[in-house]
Protein backbone atom coordinates (compact mmCIF):
# COMPACT_ATOMS: atom_id res chain seq x y z
CA UNK A 1 0.00 0.00 0.00
CA UNK A 2 1.57 3.37 -1.08
CA UNK A 3 1.64 6.23 1.00
CA UNK A 4 -0.17 9.59 0.13
CA UNK A 5 3.32 11.27 -1.11
CA UNK A 6 4.02 8.00 -3.07
CA UNK A 7 0.76 7.65 -4.94
CA UNK A 8 0.87 11.68 -5.85
CA UNK A 9 4.30 10.95 -7.07
CA UNK A 10 3.11 8.34 -9.27
CA UNK A 11 -0.19 9.82 -10.50
CA UNK A 12 2.37 13.02 -11.53
CA UNK A 13 4.86 11.05 -13.28
CA UNK A 14 1.99 9.99 -15.96
CA UNK A 15 0.40 13.28 -17.14
CA UNK A 16 -1.27 13.89 -20.14
CA UNK A 17 0.61 15.11 -23.19
CA UNK A 18 -2.13 17.14 -24.47
CA UNK A 19 -0.41 20.08 -26.94
CA UNK A 20 -2.53 23.24 -27.64
CA UNK A 21 -5.53 24.43 -29.88
CA UNK A 22 -6.74 27.88 -30.45
CA UNK A 23 -9.93 29.39 -28.93
CA UNK A 24 -11.17 33.14 -29.92
CA UNK A 25 -10.55 35.62 -26.69
CA UNK A 26 -14.39 35.59 -25.58
CA UNK A 27 -14.34 31.56 -24.89
CA UNK A 28 -10.96 31.75 -22.99
CA UNK A 29 -12.04 32.43 -19.46
CA UNK A 30 -10.37 29.36 -17.12
CA UNK A 31 -8.11 28.15 -19.97
CA UNK A 32 -4.13 27.43 -19.25
CA UNK A 33 -2.03 29.84 -21.58
CA UNK A 34 0.32 27.71 -24.02
CA UNK A 35 1.91 31.50 -25.27
CA UNK A 36 3.21 34.38 -23.68
CA UNK A 37 1.25 37.68 -23.82
CA UNK A 38 3.80 40.59 -25.15
CA UNK A 39 3.10 43.56 -25.79
CA UNK A 40 2.61 45.23 -29.28
CA UNK A 41 3.50 48.29 -27.85
CA UNK A 42 4.61 50.55 -25.07
CA UNK A 43 1.92 50.56 -22.04
CA UNK A 44 0.31 52.80 -22.25
CA UNK A 45 1.09 53.86 -25.95
CA UNK A 46 1.08 57.39 -25.03
CA UNK A 47 1.58 59.95 -22.18
CA UNK A 48 -1.87 59.69 -21.04
CA UNK A 49 -3.89 62.41 -18.60
CA UNK A 50 -5.16 61.02 -15.51
CA UNK A 51 -7.44 63.59 -14.47
CA UNK A 52 -9.55 66.20 -15.70
CA UNK A 53 -8.77 69.53 -16.28
CA UNK A 54 -6.02 71.92 -17.61
CA UNK A 55 -2.32 71.27 -19.38
CA UNK A 56 0.22 73.66 -18.80
CA UNK A 57 4.04 74.39 -19.12
CA UNK A 58 5.67 73.49 -15.40
CA UNK A 59 8.38 76.38 -16.13
CA UNK A 60 5.32 78.85 -16.78
CA UNK A 61 4.07 78.32 -13.31
CA UNK A 62 7.42 77.52 -11.37
CA UNK A 63 7.97 81.55 -12.74
CA UNK A 64 5.03 82.31 -10.73
CA UNK A 65 2.35 82.41 -13.35
CA UNK A 66 -1.31 81.64 -11.49
CA UNK A 67 -3.12 82.83 -14.82
CA UNK A 68 -3.83 80.80 -18.27
CA UNK A 69 -5.94 81.72 -21.08
CA UNK A 70 -7.52 78.35 -22.56
CA UNK A 71 -6.67 77.78 -25.89
CA UNK A 72 -8.97 74.43 -26.91
CA UNK A 73 -9.85 70.70 -25.50
CA UNK A 74 -7.94 67.73 -26.14
CA UNK A 75 -10.24 64.86 -25.37
CA UNK A 76 -9.65 61.60 -25.00
CA UNK A 77 -9.91 59.83 -28.17
CA UNK A 78 -8.78 62.02 -30.27
CA UNK A 79 -4.95 63.08 -32.21
CA UNK A 80 -2.77 65.17 -30.21
CA UNK A 81 -2.83 69.20 -30.16
CA UNK A 82 -0.45 71.31 -29.53
CA UNK A 83 -0.39 74.35 -27.13
CA UNK A 84 1.11 76.94 -29.41
CA UNK A 85 1.57 79.80 -26.47
CA UNK A 86 3.98 79.01 -23.26
CA UNK A 87 1.35 80.83 -21.11
CA UNK A 88 -1.87 79.19 -22.19
CA UNK A 89 -3.36 76.06 -21.64
CA UNK A 90 -5.22 73.62 -23.07
CA UNK A 91 -8.27 71.83 -21.18
CA UNK A 92 -8.09 68.43 -20.90
CA UNK A 93 -9.81 65.26 -20.30
CA UNK A 94 -9.13 62.00 -18.36
CA UNK A 95 -7.52 58.99 -20.89
CA UNK A 96 -6.51 61.81 -23.35
CA UNK A 97 -3.09 62.42 -24.76
CA UNK A 98 -0.61 64.75 -23.12
CA UNK A 99 -1.03 67.75 -25.86
CA UNK A 100 2.43 68.46 -27.38
CA UNK A 101 3.89 71.38 -25.60
CA UNK A 102 2.77 70.53 -21.95
CA UNK A 103 4.34 68.45 -19.57
CA UNK A 104 2.19 68.95 -15.80
CA UNK A 105 -1.78 68.71 -15.47
CA UNK A 106 -3.95 70.40 -12.82
CA UNK A 107 -6.82 68.90 -11.87
CA UNK A 108 -10.36 71.11 -12.26
CA UNK A 109 -10.78 70.97 -8.60
CA UNK A 110 -8.13 73.25 -7.77
CA UNK A 111 -8.83 75.52 -10.79
CA UNK A 112 -11.40 78.59 -11.09
CA UNK A 113 -11.99 78.80 -15.04
CA UNK A 114 -14.07 82.18 -15.90
CA UNK A 115 -14.16 84.26 -18.71
CA UNK A 116 -12.02 81.47 -21.30
CA UNK A 117 -8.92 81.84 -17.81
CA UNK A 118 -7.93 79.00 -15.97
CA UNK A 119 -6.85 80.19 -12.32
CA UNK A 120 -5.15 77.87 -10.48
CA UNK A 121 -6.26 78.11 -6.74
CA UNK A 122 -3.60 75.46 -5.56
CA UNK A 123 -0.28 76.48 -3.51
CA UNK A 124 1.81 73.76 -5.72
CA UNK A 125 1.83 71.72 -8.35
CA UNK A 126 4.44 69.05 -9.01
CA UNK A 127 6.37 68.82 -12.30
CA UNK A 128 4.37 65.69 -14.45
CA UNK A 129 1.53 65.32 -12.15
CA UNK A 130 -1.17 63.70 -13.03
CA UNK A 131 0.45 61.94 -16.16
CA UNK A 132 1.05 58.62 -16.59
CA UNK A 133 4.40 58.65 -18.74
CA UNK A 134 4.26 56.53 -21.42
CA UNK A 135 5.47 52.98 -20.98
CA UNK A 136 6.08 52.76 -17.69
CA UNK A 137 3.93 49.77 -17.05
CA UNK A 138 5.85 47.68 -19.68
CA UNK A 139 8.01 48.42 -22.94
CA UNK A 140 6.61 47.33 -26.44
CA UNK A 141 7.82 43.61 -27.12
CA UNK A 142 7.88 43.21 -23.01
CA UNK A 143 5.67 39.83 -21.58
CA UNK A 144 3.04 40.52 -19.74
CA UNK A 145 1.70 37.17 -18.95
CA UNK A 146 3.44 33.81 -19.52
CA UNK A 147 2.32 30.90 -20.48
CA UNK A 148 1.14 28.35 -18.28
CA UNK A 149 -0.91 31.18 -16.41
CA UNK A 150 -4.62 30.57 -16.05
CA UNK A 151 -7.23 33.11 -18.25
CA UNK A 152 -8.93 35.34 -15.53
CA UNK A 153 -10.57 38.43 -16.14
CA UNK A 154 -7.36 40.72 -15.63
CA UNK A 155 -5.17 38.18 -18.48
CA UNK A 156 -8.49 38.74 -20.82
CA UNK A 157 -8.09 42.46 -20.72
CA UNK A 158 -4.30 42.56 -21.08
CA UNK A 159 -5.19 40.16 -24.30
CA UNK A 160 -7.81 42.38 -25.60
CA UNK A 161 -5.21 45.51 -25.15
CA UNK A 162 -2.44 43.81 -27.31
CA UNK A 163 -4.85 42.52 -30.09
CA UNK A 164 -4.97 39.00 -28.98
CA UNK A 165 -8.37 38.13 -30.71
CA UNK A 166 -7.35 34.24 -30.66
CA UNK A 167 -5.39 32.98 -27.78
CA UNK A 168 -3.25 29.52 -28.11
CA UNK A 169 -4.26 27.69 -25.13
CA UNK A 170 -4.01 24.30 -23.06
CA UNK A 171 -5.75 21.73 -25.17
CA UNK A 172 -8.50 19.81 -22.78
CA UNK A 173 -8.76 16.28 -22.58
CA UNK A 174 -11.43 14.06 -23.54
CA UNK A 175 -12.97 13.30 -20.39
CA UNK A 176 -15.49 10.65 -19.42
CA UNK A 177 -16.83 10.11 -16.11
CA UNK A 178 -18.44 6.01 -15.29
CA UNK A 179 -20.39 5.30 -12.56
CA UNK A 180 -21.37 1.57 -11.44
CA UNK A 181 -23.65 0.01 -9.28
CA UNK A 182 -27.33 -0.98 -9.01
CA UNK A 183 -27.94 0.90 -5.89
CA UNK A 184 -28.05 3.74 -8.17
CA UNK A 185 -30.76 5.59 -10.40
CA UNK A 186 -30.64 8.94 -12.17
CA UNK A 187 -31.26 12.27 -10.99
CA UNK A 188 -34.87 12.03 -12.28
CA UNK A 189 -36.07 8.85 -11.03
CA UNK A 190 -37.69 8.31 -7.49
CA UNK A 191 -35.53 5.59 -6.04
CA UNK A 192 -36.30 2.45 -3.76
CA UNK A 193 -35.45 2.21 -0.68
CA UNK A 194 -33.01 0.04 -1.25
CA UNK A 195 -31.44 2.88 -3.70
CA UNK A 196 -29.82 5.96 -3.78
CA UNK A 197 -29.60 8.92 -6.93
CA UNK A 198 -25.87 9.19 -8.75
CA UNK A 199 -23.64 11.88 -7.02
CA UNK A 200 -20.36 11.10 -7.74
CA UNK A 201 -20.31 11.71 -11.14
CA UNK A 202 -21.60 14.94 -11.15
CA UNK A 203 -19.66 16.12 -8.19
CA UNK A 204 -16.83 15.02 -9.96
CA UNK A 205 -17.80 16.62 -13.83
CA UNK A 206 -18.85 20.02 -11.81
CA UNK A 207 -14.95 20.25 -10.33
CA UNK A 208 -13.33 19.79 -13.90
CA UNK A 209 -15.82 22.13 -15.56
CA UNK A 210 -15.29 24.69 -12.46
CA UNK A 211 -11.82 24.57 -12.07
CA UNK A 212 -10.87 24.02 -16.00
CA UNK A 213 -13.50 24.33 -17.81
CA UNK A 214 -13.11 20.52 -18.84
CA UNK A 215 -16.63 18.92 -20.30
CA UNK A 216 -17.20 15.29 -19.83
CA UNK A 217 -19.49 12.19 -20.97
CA UNK A 218 -21.16 10.52 -18.11
CA UNK A 219 -21.68 6.53 -18.01
CA UNK A 220 -23.44 4.59 -15.77
CA UNK A 221 -23.15 0.42 -15.94
CA UNK A 222 -24.75 -2.35 -13.79
CA UNK A 223 -22.58 -4.57 -11.23
CA UNK A 224 -21.64 -7.16 -14.28
CA UNK A 225 -18.43 -7.76 -15.32
CA UNK A 226 -19.99 -7.95 -19.29
CA UNK A 227 -21.39 -4.76 -18.82
CA UNK A 228 -18.87 -2.87 -17.49
CA UNK A 229 -15.97 -4.37 -19.56
CA UNK A 230 -18.10 -3.75 -22.45
CA UNK A 231 -18.50 -0.17 -21.91
CA UNK A 232 -15.14 0.61 -20.69
CA UNK A 233 -13.57 -1.06 -24.04
CA UNK A 234 -15.87 1.11 -26.22
CA UNK A 235 -14.80 4.31 -23.82
CA UNK A 236 -10.45 4.06 -24.00
CA UNK A 237 -11.18 4.44 -27.85
CA UNK A 238 -12.61 7.67 -27.75
CA UNK A 239 -11.32 9.11 -23.91
CA UNK A 240 -8.15 10.05 -22.76
CA UNK A 241 -9.12 10.76 -19.24
CA UNK A 242 -10.95 8.02 -17.74
CA UNK A 243 -12.58 8.36 -14.04
CA UNK A 244 -14.38 5.80 -12.55
CA UNK A 245 -16.28 5.56 -8.88
CA UNK A 246 -17.05 2.71 -7.17
CA UNK A 247 -16.13 -0.96 -7.50
CA UNK A 248 -12.87 -0.79 -6.60
CA UNK A 249 -12.55 -2.34 -3.13
CA UNK A 250 -12.87 -5.87 -2.65
CA UNK A 251 -16.01 -6.97 -2.69
CA UNK A 252 -17.96 -9.62 -4.59
CA UNK A 253 -19.00 -7.37 -7.25
CA UNK A 254 -15.85 -5.16 -7.48
CA UNK A 255 -15.14 -5.92 -10.72
CA UNK A 256 -13.57 -2.81 -12.04
CA UNK A 257 -9.51 -3.81 -11.09
CA UNK A 258 -9.93 -7.24 -12.57
CA UNK A 259 -11.64 -5.68 -15.83
CA UNK A 260 -9.23 -2.75 -16.28
CA UNK A 261 -6.19 -5.16 -16.17
CA UNK A 262 -8.02 -7.63 -18.65
CA UNK A 263 -8.31 -4.49 -21.22
CA UNK A 264 -4.59 -4.01 -21.29
CA UNK A 265 -4.76 -0.62 -18.36
CA UNK A 266 -1.56 -1.15 -16.34
CA UNK A 267 -1.69 -0.77 -12.22
CA UNK A 268 0.61 1.40 -10.95
CA UNK A 269 -0.79 1.47 -7.68
CA UNK A 270 -4.17 -0.16 -5.58
CA UNK A 271 -4.68 1.51 -2.27
CA UNK A 272 -3.64 4.62 -0.59
CA UNK A 273 -2.49 4.65 3.21
CA UNK A 274 -5.32 7.14 3.62
CA UNK A 275 -8.51 7.88 4.92
CA UNK A 276 -11.31 8.25 3.56
CA UNK A 277 -10.39 7.14 -0.22
CA UNK A 278 -8.01 4.01 0.99
CA UNK A 279 -8.98 1.54 -1.98
CA UNK A 280 -7.89 4.25 -4.95
CA UNK A 281 -6.84 2.49 -8.31
CA UNK A 282 -4.58 4.16 -10.83
CA UNK A 283 -3.41 3.29 -14.47
CA UNK A 284 -2.50 3.79 -17.62
CA UNK A 285 -3.33 2.41 -21.28
CA UNK A 286 -0.05 2.67 -23.03
CA UNK A 287 -0.39 6.65 -24.23
CA UNK A 288 -4.01 6.29 -24.90
CA UNK A 289 -5.78 7.30 -21.85
CA UNK A 290 -5.31 7.95 -18.54
CA UNK A 291 -7.64 5.81 -15.79
CA UNK A 292 -8.60 7.40 -12.22
CA UNK A 293 -10.60 4.21 -10.18
CA UNK A 294 -12.41 6.01 -7.32
CA UNK A 295 -13.97 4.19 -4.28
CA UNK A 296 -17.42 4.85 -4.48
CA UNK A 297 -18.59 6.38 -1.09
CA UNK A 298 -18.76 10.34 -2.22
CA UNK A 299 -16.52 11.84 0.44
CA UNK A 300 -14.15 9.36 -0.55
CA UNK A 301 -14.25 9.87 -4.50
CA UNK A 302 -14.83 13.54 -4.12
CA UNK A 303 -11.54 13.64 -1.65
CA UNK A 304 -9.79 11.70 -4.03
CA UNK A 305 -10.76 14.07 -6.92
CA UNK A 306 -9.70 16.93 -4.90
CA UNK A 307 -6.18 15.49 -3.78
CA UNK A 308 -4.67 13.76 -7.03
CA UNK A 309 -7.17 14.56 -10.27
CA UNK A 310 -6.65 17.85 -9.87
CA UNK A 311 -2.85 18.11 -9.51
CA UNK A 312 -3.01 15.99 -12.02
CA UNK A 313 -4.72 18.55 -14.46
CA UNK A 314 -2.71 21.20 -13.40
CA UNK A 315 0.44 19.16 -14.46
CA UNK A 316 -1.32 18.12 -18.03
CA UNK A 317 -2.27 21.78 -18.77
CA UNK A 318 0.85 22.92 -18.15
CA UNK A 319 -0.24 25.51 -15.19
CA UNK A 320 2.03 27.87 -13.81
CA UNK A 321 2.30 25.81 -9.89
CA UNK A 322 0.55 26.83 -7.38
CA UNK A 323 1.88 27.35 -3.84
CA UNK A 324 0.42 25.18 -1.63
CA UNK A 325 -2.00 26.15 1.09
CA UNK A 326 -2.10 25.81 4.51
CA UNK A 327 -4.47 26.48 7.52
CA UNK A 328 -4.36 26.61 11.33
CA UNK A 329 -6.42 23.53 12.99
CA UNK A 330 -8.61 25.61 15.43
CA UNK A 331 -9.71 22.26 17.69
CA UNK A 332 -8.11 19.13 19.33
CA UNK A 333 -8.29 15.93 16.54
CA UNK A 334 -7.32 12.21 17.69
CA UNK A 335 -7.35 10.15 14.80
CA UNK A 336 -6.02 6.69 15.94
CA UNK A 337 -5.43 4.43 12.66
CA UNK A 338 -2.20 4.91 10.84
CA UNK A 339 -3.31 6.54 7.92
CA UNK A 340 -2.95 10.25 6.34
CA UNK A 341 -6.60 11.46 7.64
CA UNK A 342 -8.10 14.10 5.47
CA UNK A 343 -10.56 16.26 7.60
CA UNK A 344 -13.32 18.24 6.08
CA UNK A 345 -13.01 21.13 7.38
CA UNK A 346 -14.59 24.72 7.31
CA UNK A 347 -12.51 27.26 6.71
CA UNK A 348 -12.68 30.87 8.26
CA UNK A 349 -9.68 33.82 7.98
CA UNK A 350 -8.34 34.97 11.74
CA UNK A 351 -7.59 38.85 11.78
CA UNK A 352 -3.83 37.78 11.83
CA UNK A 353 -4.44 36.54 8.05
CA UNK A 354 -4.40 33.05 8.90
CA UNK A 355 -6.00 30.62 7.76
CA UNK A 356 -8.42 29.10 10.28
CA UNK A 357 -9.50 25.07 9.95
CA UNK A 358 -12.77 24.18 11.81
CA UNK A 359 -13.28 20.46 11.66
CA UNK A 360 -16.08 18.90 10.48
CA UNK A 361 -15.22 15.30 10.91
CA UNK A 362 -19.32 14.13 10.05
CA UNK A 363 -20.30 10.26 9.64
CA UNK A 364 -17.89 8.84 7.71
CA UNK A 365 -17.32 8.73 3.05
CA UNK A 366 -20.73 8.21 2.87
CA UNK A 367 -21.51 11.93 4.73
CA UNK A 368 -22.27 13.61 1.25
CA UNK A 369 -24.17 16.48 2.73
CA UNK A 370 -20.80 17.15 5.38
CA UNK A 371 -19.32 18.50 1.69
CA UNK A 372 -21.86 21.37 2.01
CA UNK A 373 -20.69 22.50 5.02
CA UNK A 374 -16.96 22.48 4.59
CA UNK A 375 -14.56 23.95 2.45
CA UNK A 376 -11.96 21.91 1.66
CA UNK A 377 -9.79 19.13 3.34
CA UNK A 378 -6.82 19.27 6.08
CA UNK A 379 -4.19 16.62 5.46
CA UNK A 380 -3.52 14.94 8.82
CA UNK A 381 -0.09 12.97 8.57
CA UNK A 382 -0.46 9.26 9.34
CA UNK A 383 3.00 9.92 11.84
CA UNK A 384 1.00 11.56 14.39
CA UNK A 385 -2.13 10.22 16.05
CA UNK A 386 -3.01 13.70 17.91
CA UNK A 387 -3.44 17.02 16.28
CA UNK A 388 -3.29 19.69 18.73
CA UNK A 389 -5.32 22.75 17.89
CA UNK A 390 -2.58 25.67 16.82
CA UNK A 391 -1.32 22.98 14.17
CA UNK A 392 -0.77 23.78 11.05
CA UNK A 393 -1.28 21.59 7.82
CA UNK A 394 -1.63 20.87 4.37
CA UNK A 395 -4.88 22.34 2.57
CA UNK A 396 -7.11 21.20 -0.28
CA UNK A 397 -10.15 23.55 -1.06
CA UNK A 398 -12.88 22.34 -3.46
CA UNK A 399 -14.32 26.09 -3.38
CA UNK A 400 -12.53 28.14 -5.20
Amino acid sequence: MHTVSEAENIVLSHTLALGWEEVPLGHSLGRILSEDLVADRDFPPFDRVTMDGIAIRYDQFAQGRRSFPVKGIQAAGVPQQQLLTPEACLEVMTGAILPEGTDTVIQYEQLRIENGEATVLAESVNFRQNIHLRGTDRKAKECIVTKGKKMSPAEIATAATIGKSVLRVARLPKTAIVSTGDELVRVEQTPLPHQIRSSNSFAIQALLLERYGITSQLFHYPDTREAIQAGLSEIFDSFELVVLSGAVSEGKYDFVPQILLSLGVEKHFHKVSQRPGKPFWFGTLGNKAVVFALPGNPVSAFMCACRYLLPFLNQSLTETPRDPEWAMLMEKVVFLPALTYFLPVRLKSGTDGVLQAYPLPGHGSGDLANLNDADGFLELPLAQDVFLQGGVFPFHRYRF
